[in-house]
């Protein structure tokens, strides 16, 4: 039986020694190093009185001072909550609810103060290193941390993860890894990261990357391709906005990408012909992932699959028809899955819980089919619909079909109210570079493929699509700040 997690981080990090394992500040730290940082964060927090079950939040950046409070927190049981940067105020302080610590590297930052304990970073750091390993506390059905949904439909879930679940995990286990992660870690030599380490994918990659022999390095909010450049990473994550930028950049402008093996995409589908452009552009380097929060990884593409494909998911999945009955390969339904670390609820939130967490599976409101060969193909989101003539639309389609056009570089569409049909769609649409959309041939190409009632009747240009805090297309921004084309 596997040791409890994070008995197995530890592992890596003293099997890594002398190896470096973290670039961070121009600063070189070795695994050797990195274990006697969690070894002190260990020490300051049980010196504070933090065990099993308590709730921890980590206000902190990237660094391996933050990978180590984290592994730190888990040693010693607690229930960890990650609190990503680009939070409104209402939204971090319904995630610190239930928390007595805070730990942070930002004294004077959003969230730093709270009733309870505020631990500063450094301080955590400045414990005495006794050299022995710790003894991990963690039980394995305790809650070892609280993953934040996006946010973009209002206040973030918190899905709840055992330590039993985050033992079962992919990423520190190599004897675990599906083919496609297989692939993808013996490419994460020099693994950029940025952010923060409470997103579940920067946290699960780099965990990858630590089991991989590969070296974690930092940067600042990073702009593409110069990070790339300049810290000489192998891989790193990308949203879809990102990487349509990127390719747009090293068609006008391109700098060297040699050393690049690896971007991964997620957070939201990627068109076909996008994955394709980026592909002739950067060559074969694009992972698309596909997961959720409640989830973690469900599949993944690597370069070789074809464009559109998520490859074979290394999970159970079934498509489902609406009464739950698996239909046939080939046929579109909602997907259910069962992952090895996906979460056992919403925390404190039995409704929501039963509407997602049912009989072992967990509903993804997603919408795809298996074809003859069991490569999983997305169609489209449960929620994400327009109702127009009491008819239910969905984007997903849409957006793809006005993302083909050879004027536009992006497309997101959202429901507008509508005297007439009840709501009727509104495009948001990037312009390709040299082109300007007309509302008039967006409108034939849909009217032609799906029909006159998916057709936009409101065209808004932008530049880019604002984001979330977790990366993903904010489309509540674009409903409330659109304006009719």
């Amino acid at each position: 039986m596997a040791e409890q997690f994070p008995g197995p981080v530890l592992d890596l990090l003293d099997a890594a020694g002398e190896r470096t394992v973290f670039e961070h500040a121009g600063q070189e730290v070795t695994g050797a190093g990195l274990l006697g940082m969690v070894r002190r964060a260990v020490r300051g927090l049980r010196k504070h009185g933090v065990g099993p079950g308590d709730g921890v939040a980590m206000l902190l950046e990237v660094g391996p001072g933050a990978f180590a409070a984290i592994i730190a927190a888990h040693v010693v049981g607690a229930r960890v909550v990650g609190v990503r940067p680009g939070l409104t105020d209402a939204q971090r302080e319904h995630l610190l609810r239930d928390v007595g610590t805070r730990v942070t590297d930002r004294p004077d930052g959003p969230g730093a103060r709270g009733a309870g304990p505020v631990l500063a970073l450094d301080e955590l750091l400045s414990a005495a290193d006794d050299g022995v390993r710790p003894r991990v506390l963690a039980r394995p059905e305790d809650i070892a941390r609280l993953l934040h949904t996006s946010g973009s439909t209002g206040v973030p879930k918190a899905c709840a993860q055992t330590y039993a679940a985050m033992t079962a995990g992919w990423a520190h286990r190599p004897d675990a890894w599906p083919p496609a992660v297989r692939e993808l870690a013996g490419r994460l030599q020099r693994f950029l990261v940025f952010g923060t380490l409470a997103s579940q994918v920067m946290m699960e990659y780099g965990l990858l990357a630590l089991a991989a022999g590969g070296t974690l390095v930092t940067a600042g909010p990073p702009v593409f391709p110069d990070a790339l450049v300049r810290h000489r990473a192998t891989a790193s994550v990308i949203t879809v906005a990102r990487l349509t930028r990127l390719v747009a950049d090293q068609r006008e402008s391109p700098v060297d990408l040699g050393g690049l093996r690896a971007l991964m995409v997620s957070g939201s589908p990627l068109e076909p012909g996008r994955l394709r452009e980026a592909a002739e552009v950067l060559g074969p380097v694009v992972f698309h992932g596909y997961g959720q929060t409640e989830t973690g990884m469900i599949s993944m593409a690597t370069p070789e699959e074809p464009a559109g494909s998520l490859g074979v998911p290394p999970v159970d999945l079934e498509i489902r028809d609406p009464s739950g009955r698996p239909v046939p390969s080939g046929t579109d339904g909602e997907i259910f899955v069962r992952t090895p670390s996906q979460g056992s609820g919403y925390w404190r939130e039995p409704t929501r819980t039963a509407e997602v967490f049912t009989d072992g599976w967990v509903r993804t409101r997603d919408l795809g089919r298996l074809d003859a060969s069991g490569r999983l193909w997305l169609t489209g989101r449960i929620r994400d619909v327009i109702i127009v003539n009491a008819n239910v639309h969905y984007a997903g389609p849409v957006e793809r079909l006005l993302a083909r056009h050879p004027s536009v570089a992006e497309a997101y569409v959202v429901a507008v109210p509508d005297d007439s049909t009840g709501e009727a769609v509104h495009a948001f649409v990037v312009p390709a570079a040299g082109h300007v959309p007309d509302l008039g041939d967006l409108r034939a190409l849909v009217t032609a493929d799906l029909g006159e009632a998916c057709a936009p009747t409101r065209l808004t240009l932008i530049d880019e699509v604002p984001l979330t805090a977790a990366g993903k297309p904010d489309k509540r921004r674009l409903a409330a700040g659109g304006r009719p084309g």
